[in-house]
């Protein structure tokens, strides 16, 4: 398992949601504005009718009680009634709606991060945990959905509600309007010298708890190791320390997040508090009605109420804002390994491969290979062997362009790989690679990915080749057989056998084996050979082994070491020049 200590460390705090970032937001609600201004419609009007109601109440105490008005009354009662009607119906219309925007805007983001995903190149997967890539497309994108469907119209329902009712208290009363809003800078004075502790202890939290998602998921790829180590309590300590950490970053931004509301409540009740002293005496001095202290009252209240739902909304906006930022963070990744803007489509090769001059280093500080020069002719089959890590898979790797070069070029039937499009590009290869990967679903659906519209019998024939199609049938459900990701209870042998079908039912052009019989027997092995040779006639294939005894009947074989290839020739003719791969070969015959 990787080092530990991978998760003691925080990501950089210094983020923040940026206007590139909000731009990016914005550009998703945009695609549904119709929706959202035709919301923002109905849920004024249903503002300014609710927010009449205290107004209605003042006349009724002061105009239509003391004049014994019963036909006025009804009429306000008739009005008050409309009014409930019309909240009713447009409080459903904006959660209708609003819902269907929130969710269409999380679907059009889980969507494009998905598919950027995709693009992005090795580099990126190789130097994160996979966990906490999980977490940011699936927890922080469902965290997100709520703010989407119900936290923006809300935020800016409550401010049209303020400005509504501070309207409404200053047409009653000026004076007891300003004192009612004395405490309302001081709120706002508050939550802004807030603001920044609030975000970066989210920004902690958001952190710690994909340091927690990325352990959890590696200790679960890892059980194996891990019990094979005995490692479970000191695993166990350590996931305890690191769900310790994340359970205390919550705890530490809560509290932050709990001293707004208790400050705008104890400025709201020491706001009325006034407006009642002050009231009363107006009332005894014949200043003042009942019904317009009532009504103030009444306006106070509800202005305070959707002061203390935005500051809650707001917490929700500082807390979203961390997840966005590390989603948008994730989408703004370099994708590195893209089409060039006149890319072309690649034709239907031959099969000529060619290096020239190629230089390359996953460290741009410490290459790989260094000036490596080669041609493979249409139809040959070239082995790659050497010590591991002197770049054999390397050489695959940027033939089929997963890494950019630092230079030189790479041509297939004098094409160069860099001026045509990735995927015409790799349609022409079929791939066996070490990690023999299952996908959930059946085992005929996992061969069949090599090619989506293989029928049945291809997929049986390809499996007839690489001698899988007998321990197949004698699964319980034969090709219907579901495995699990990574292939549940198969072996490791019967997995690379799968995917070994996998890439010859792809038919292809140039074909790559990269260790094709590391988990098979040697019985098997003997079997599997046979099928591999009648595949690779016509076409140019490389091959990469450790086990020699697999690649003596390749046309060419290739020694890769000290970053370029130090020995070439036929098995026989490598023997009698005595060096590198004469020294391979007797190592492993010896054993």
């Amino acid at each position: 398992m990787p080092k530990v200590n991978t998760y003691s460390q925080d990501e950089d705090l210094k983020v923040s949601l940026n206007k590139s970032h909000l731009q990016k937001a914005k550009t998703y609600l945009l695609k549904y504005k119709k929706e959202f201004i035709l919301t923002l419609i109905v849920l004024l009007i249903s503002t300014v009718a609710n927010m009449s109601l205290p107004y209605i109440v003042q006349i009724a105490l002061d105009d239509m009680i003391p004049s014994a008005n019963i036909r006025g009354l009804f009429t306000l009662g008739g009005i008050c009634l409309v009014i409930m009607i019309i909240s009713i119906f447009a409080t459903r219309f904006r959660m209708k709606y609003m819902n269907y925007v929130g969710h269409s805007v999380i679907y059009d983001l889980r969507k494009d991060l998905f598919a950027h995903l995709q693009k992005l190149p090795f580099t990126y997967f190789d130097s994160r945990p996979h966990g906490k890539i999980l977490v940011r497309v699936v927890n922080y994108v469902n965290s997100l959905a709520d703010m989407f469907s119900n936290g923006i119209v809300n935020a800016i329902m409550e401010m049209v509600s303020l400005f509504v009712i501070v309207g409404f208290m200053f047409a009653i009363d000026v004076r007891l309007a300003a004192i009612s809003l004395i405490g309302f800078p001081l709120l706002v004075f508050f939550i802004v010298k807030l603001r920044s502790i609030h975000r970066k202890a989210w920004q902690s939290y958001s952190d710690k708890n994909s340091n927690l998602n990325a352990y959890l998921a590696e200790s679960i790829n890892g059980v194996r190791i891990t019990q094979a180590f005995v490692r479970e309590r000191k695993n166990s300590r350590i996931f305890s320390r690191i769900s310790g950490d994340t359970m205390r970053a919550w705890i530490r931004a809560k509290c932050i997040e709990f001293l707004i509301w208790p400050t705008s409540t104890v400025i709201s009740e020491l706001s009325v508090c006034v407006i009642y002293f002050i009231g009363a005496a107006m009332v005894a001095k014949a200043q003042l009605s009942v019904g317009v202290i009532v009504a103030i009252i009444s306006y106070i209240w509800r202005f305070w109420g959707p002061i203390n739902n935005m500051s809650n909304i707001y917490n929700s906006v500082i807390t979203n804002a961390a997840y966005l930022e590390r989603i948008l963070e994730t989408m703004e990744e370099d994708v590195e390994i893209e089409d060039k803007p006149d890319a072309k489509e690649m034709p239907d090769v031959k099969g000529k491969v060619e290096f020239k001059h190629v230089t390359f280093g996953y460290d741009e500080h410490c290459h790989i290979l260094e000036d490596l020069n080669f041609t493979v002719e249409p139809g040959q089959t070239i082995a790659l062997v050497g010590h591991t890590g002197a770049g054999k898979t390397t050489v695959v790797n940027l033939l089929s362009r997963y890494y950019n070069l630092n230079s030189g070029e790479i041509c297939i039937d004098g094409i160069n790989i860099a001026d045509v499009t990735i995927k015409s590009l790799r349609e022409q290869f079929g791939y066996m690679l070490q990690d023999s990967f299952m996908f959930s679903g059946t085992i005929m659906e996992n061969i069949r990915y090599g090619r989506l519209d293989a029928t049945d019998e291809e997929v049986m024939e390809a499996a007839k080749v690489v001698n899988a199609h007998d321990f197949i049938t004698k699964l319980p459900d034969g090709y219907n057989t579901f495995v699990s990701e990574r292939g549940g209870t198969l072996s490791a042998g019967q997995q690379q056998l799968i995917s070994l079908a996998r890439a010859m039912l792809k038919d292809p052009h140039i074909l790559i084996l990269d260790e094709a019989t590391s988990s098979i027997d040697t019985e098997t092995e003997i079997k599997l050979i046979d099928g591999i040779n009648r595949l690779l006639e016509g076409r140019t294939s490389f091959v990469i082994a450790h086990r020699l005894s697999t690649i003596k009947a390749a046309d060419r074989i290739m020694v890769i070491g000290n970053q370029n290839i130090i020995e070439q020739g036929t098995h026989e003719e490598l023997l009698a020049l005595q060096g590198e791969y004469y020294k391979l070969y007797q190592a492993q015959t010896s054993l």
